[in-house]
């Protein structure tokens, strides 16, 4: 009793000493007035073509110091992110009006990627202490928020395209007072470091929003060209007719300048994603989970009248009869109970089967620790690419659970654990296998087109490395372990001979095709809004909701699964491991046919054939996830099933 008192004291103490933190984004940064903050630019970006281009690869501005890529972790590489430093320098609570650069005259190449670019709806991505920019556009008086600004603009029935070179910035910042805060202050006398008796009093500004108002604004060259980089100009209106706005052509020199304002805002920092994270649509997720639960409600309904009338009632008036009695009720047996002896019986393919489970427990792991660790907040759009980084780092350290899964489920197969190595090998390279295959194909295209979107070489030999290195020693270690485990003892013996399988009216395999479509009903409208943020370039965060609709998921996929296992043995097909296994899996290929079906209804603007390749190619990537994960779910809750159903029937 008393050391627990001294942990409970401990912990308590240290809890006092702890001070708080923002959980879901990075640390915040707090300036004092006049430090200068510099913006990044992330790649180019549109909805129209899905290949990211670097932001220098058109002729804008360069900074004074050359262009410096920041560090990106793994997730940023795979999306195609690459964040430079920009020109566009502010220094805080300043507002000025600045003149950038003028470029040299455009020849043929520039103009012809600057109308391309323009006429394919790219778009300009900026950031500022972790924040995209934001632009706020008018459709209808109803204002729409988008992130980034596009590069020019077409005006209808025209051939001639307009570059945007005027940026109006709107900084949002609130006053931050806080003890213990070090900054800098500058005053009339010059900057001073603030006194350590001072420090307590110390207050900052912190930068809660970020917006802009993009223009195209024509300049006289011969004017623009004598200034210099920062140099003060005459704040801009916004012109509206095109005789003012600066066009892309020939020999034509574009001059980029930007306004920036400072604006107090009541936001504090730990809302300031907010404005990004609006969630549209609440109703539409809550009328997707009651669906959900309408479903479940209805499968719960028929399982419980399989488990407590149909079975339960059968094995009570079974064990109640004596030795002869059951013997004369064995020849007239009917339904399940007539496969007794070919229920267990060793399936067909059943290394591919045990790989296949093995892939489907590490895929499903990562799944449900990716969301709860995103539905708590650890995996903030704050941090870019971390949401890709974990799901990464969690899918190699799975391995072991692979493995196990894996060669554990082979032993009970084949009573032996001879063959485990090949086992462990297989589920290591089985999904990754296929993952790395289809990525080098749309790598290969990306390259040809030059994307940023490609993965570099570098980036393979580390994604290798962590393959082979992590991945496969990890899942050797679990399929070891796998051997220690004991494996599951079947509850009937099999006979030598396997039972004829009667004749059926319309193949089964119709019926499991038909059984996806309940799971698919649980999850379509959570994809729609998954495939807008990854297509549509859109913030997707209700993890709250995925969360919920995974384990609705996992009870839909367990329930579709058992009752087509109880109504396959019914008709004496004692065949069910596979079947189980495609019941709830089935759901993958209405996964792939809504992905088709969004391409072409909802991704109308998707130009070009290398688009839809990469669409189709991830999507086919997404495809078998699911269904390895969902038909890891369906087949071991139809093993169990079977298992507990025939645990009770004492047939020699």
């Amino acid at each position: 009793m008393p050391g627990i008192c001294s942990v409970f004291l401990l912990v308590v103490l240290f809890a006092h000493s702890c001070h708080g933190f923002y959980l879901p984004g990075s640390y915040m940064h707090t300036y004092s007035t006049s430090d200068t903050i510099v913006a990044k630019v992330n790649s180019l970006t549109s909805i129209e073509t899905e290949l990211p281009f670097s932001y220098y690869s058109l002729p804008y501005c360069k900074p004074l110091g050359g262009i410096k890529k920041s560090a990106e972790n793994l997730g940023e590489l795979l999306m195609g992110d690459q964040i430079d430093n920009s020109p566009y320098r502010f220094k805080m609570n300043v507002n000025e009006s600045l003149y950038v650069c003028t470029t040299s005259p455009l020849n043929e190449h520039e103009v012809k990627l600057l109308k391309q670019r323009t006429r394919d709806l790219y778009q300009v991505n900026m950031i500022l202490d972790n924040l995209p920019v934001m632009r706020i556009a008018k459709q209808n008086g109803v204002s729409i928020q988008w992130t980034g600004f596009p590069v020019g603009f077409t005006p209808p029935n025209s051939n001639d395209d307009y570059i945007i070179n005027h940026l109006k910035f709107k900084v949002l910042v609130h006053e931050y007072e806080g003890s213990g805060v070090q900054i800098i202050g500058t005053g009339e006398e010059g900057m001073g470091v603030i006194s350590e008796a001072d420090k307590k009093k110390a207050s900052g500004y912190e930068i809660v929003g970020f917006e802009v108002t993009p223009c195209s604004v024509k300049y006289d060259p011969e004017v623009m060209t004598k200034l210099h980089m920062y140099e003060s100009i005459s704040p801009v209106n916004c012109p509206l007719e095109l005789d003012k706005s600066q066009i892309i052509r020939e020999r034509e020199r574009i001059s980029f300048t930007y306004e920036v304002e400072f604006v107090k805002s009541d936001i504090r920092w730990p809302s300031r994603w907010d404005a990004y994270l609006k969630m549209e649509g609440a109703r539409v997720h809550w009328f997707s989970i009651l669906n959900s639960l309408m479903v479940i409600t209805f499968l719960a309904g028929i399982v419980f009248v399989i488990f407590l009338r149909t079975v339960r009632r059968d094995l009570t008036r079974y064990e109640e009869l004596d030795k002869e009695a059951q013997a004369q009720m064995n020849e007239e047996l009917s339904g399940w109970k007539l496969v007794v002896g070919d229920v267990f019986r060793e399936p067909d393919c059943a290394k591919l089967l045990c790989v296949m489970i093995g892939d489907g427990v590490q895929i499903t792991g990562m799944a449900a620790v990716t969301i709860v660790f995103a539905a708590f907040g650890f995996m903030s759009p704050a941090s870019r690419g971390m949401l890709l980084t974990g799901m990464i780092i969690l899918y190699l350290f799975l391995g072991i659970a692979a493995g196990y899964a894996a060669v554990r489920l082979w032993r009970t197969l084949k009573g032996t654990s001879e063959g485990w190595r090949s086992i462990s090998w297989s589920v290591a390279c089985f999904f990754p296998g296929i993952v790395f295959v289809i990525l080098t194909v749309l790598n290969f295209i990306l390259w040809g087109s030059k994307s940023t979107g490609a993965i570099p070489i570098s980036l393979y030999f580390v994604l290798l490395s962590l393959w082979f290195c992590i991945s496969v020693p990890l899942t050797l270690v679990g399929g070891f372990l796998g051997t220690r485990a004991e494996a599951i003892q079947y509850p009937v013996r099999t006979n030598q001979i396997p039972r004829e399988i009667p004749a059926r009216k319309y193949p089964s395999w119709l019926l499991v095709l038909g059984a996806g479509t309940l799971p698919f009903g649980t999850l379509f409208i959570e994809l729609f809004f998954i495939l807008s943020s990854i297509w549509l370039g859109r913030f997707y965060y209700v993890f709250g909701f995925l969360l919920i609709v995974l384990l609705l998921l996992i009870i839909v996929c367990a329930e579709v699964s058992v009752v087509l296992t109880y109504m396959h043995l019914c008709v004496e097909d004692w065949r069910w491991w596979w079947k189980a296994f495609f019941a709830s899996g089935s759901v993958a290929l209405y996964v792939f046919l809504y992905s088709i079906n969004y391409l072409v209804f909802d991704l109308q603007s998707l130009s070009g054939p290398v688009s839809a390749i990469l669409y189709l190619g991830y999507s086919m990537i997404m495809a078998i996830a699911i269904m390895l994960s969902t038909g890891t779910i369906g087949f071991i809750t139809s093993f169990y099933f079977v298992h507990y159903l025939f645990s009770s029937v004492k047939i020699d």
